[in-house]
């Protein structure tokens, strides 16, 4: 579809949309963490009063995940699992795993009732083709990230690691944690999603719109002109410090995007420009 671009993609996933659904919810990067509560209380209101037939959560909804054994002893794990497993009830509830929770398993998933998603995905809805990432495979300047993303995504690397004992490994992501901040003190300036590696991924998905998380820099971008690409970068979510910021990204099936503030008061739709 798009000449000129040779970036290999992952492993494509699929999922197809079944025809009941009206609308679905896109959200990622929430980092939820048992310190900050207010952005966890409006993920649960969220999560439970949703109109969507179906939220994709497209990586980072956790701050760390250390493994699944984590949440036999920690309350408030267990508190976003029983969400998830109220709202997989209900409607269709998807995972996708991001830079932080990439450990997370697929036996927590399935006890929570929630669909594991491959990264990338593309999701077929009618006549709508639309690629699906967490997007850090996508910011390919990072050279360090990159090589640091392929030994953790390795088999043999999670298996080292979730061999250790859980207080180590807690211990190993306070540690990673603290240098993130640092970094997040300096003035490092952090990789966007390259434009030549997203038209390769577009065309090797036969698709002309991205939808991806992990940047923390809600935007659209058109990426060509003819043919149409569009980017879609989704929002983190912060409303435990400030500026306040959370949306989530409806998708309707007619192909209408819209942002859905999310907050202390009730929800409001904007629509995408």
């Amino acid at each position: 579809m798009f000449a000129g671009t040779t970036t290999v993609m992952p492993p494509l996933g699929h999922l197809t949309a079944p025809a009941t659904w009206q609308c679905v919810d896109l959200i990622s990067d929430l980092h939820l963490q048992a310190a900050e509560t207010a952005t966890f209380e409006a993920w649960r209101h969220f999560m439970r009063t949703t109109e969507a037939q179906a939220v994709l959560i497209l990586g980072d909804l956790f701050e760390v995940w250390v493994g699944d054994d984590a949440v036999a002893s920690d309350p408030f794990l267990q508190a976003c699992a029983e969400i998830l497993r109220q709202t997989a009830e209900r409607i269709t509830v998807g995972f996708m795993p991001g830079n932080r929770d990439f450990l997370l398993g697929h036996n927590f998933l399935s006890s929570c009732g929630v669909q594991a998603l491959n990264d990338p995905t593309v999701l077929e809805w009618g006549d709508l083709r639309l690629l699906l990432s967490h997007g850090d495979a996508l910011c390919v300047a990072d050279v360090d990230y990159q090589r640091f993303r392929l030994q953790v995504r390795s088999a043999d690397w999670q298996r080292a690691f979730l061999a250790q004992p859980l207080q180590e490994r807690l211990r190993l992501a306070r540690a990673m944690r603290t240098q993130s901040e640092s970094q997040k003190l300096s003035d490092a300036v952090y990789a966007d999603a390259d434009t030549p590696t997203s038209l390769a991924w577009l065309s090797a998905a036969n698709s002309r719109h991205l939808i991806h998380g992990h940047t923390h820099k809600p935007a659209d971008h058109r990426l060509l002109e003819t043919p149409h690409a569009l980017r879609q970068v989704l929002s983190d979510w912060s409303l435990d410090h400030t500026p306040l910021r959370a949306q989530a990204l409806r998708l309707r099936s007619n192909g209408q995007t819209e942002r859905l503030d999310i907050g202390p008061k009730a929800p409001s739709l904007s629509p995408v420009t």
